[in-house]
């Protein structure tokens, strides 16, 4: 499976843990994707994504999409904003790389067709995603603050 990363925004990242975030979620949740693009941008970037195709006029912090990587190669695109990943990672006290990944993960997720609108699929998806952390393991407490 192809995972690309693009950093298009100033913070610094780690593109492998990214990349392994992406693998980690298909993984866990025992499904395959061919392709997996990741964007990590600003605030000002995601806003613009989510204005165009979720008609929302506000950053937020992870979209992701469906899509055909060549015909019959199912892919998907995910976007974070690491401005928002940072403020969330202050609030719940870990790092920007592990909120980055945590939102790689669940944005996998969402593209793999999991929902998380109401109690009990959100429980589920919230126990993929730390399943998905705990497999990243050592590698992720590298970069814990």
């Amino acid at each position: 499976m192809r995972v690309e990363i693009r950093n298009l925004q100033s913070l610094a990242i780690h593109e492998e843990l990214l990349a392994d975030a992406a693998r980690e979620a298909l993984r866990v949740a025992g499904e395959a994707l061919d392709a997996v693009d990741i964007a990590v941008v600003d605030d000002r970037r995601i806003r613009d994504v989510n204005r165009r195709f979720r008609n929302r006029d506000s950053a937020t912090d992870v979209i992701a999409f469906e899509a055909e990587d060549e015909p019959g190669r199912r892919a998907g695109e995910v976007i974070v904003s690491a401005e928002t990943a940072g403020r969330q990672a202050r609030e719940v006290g870990h790092s920007l790389q592990a909120e980055l990944c945590l939102l790689i993960a669940h944005g996998v997720l969402h593209v793999l067709g999991h929902e998380d609108y109401d109690d009990r699929s959100r429980a589920e998806m919230d126990g993929l995603q730390q399943r998905v952390l705990a497999a990243l393991g050592e590698r992720l407490a590298q970069y814990e603050e």
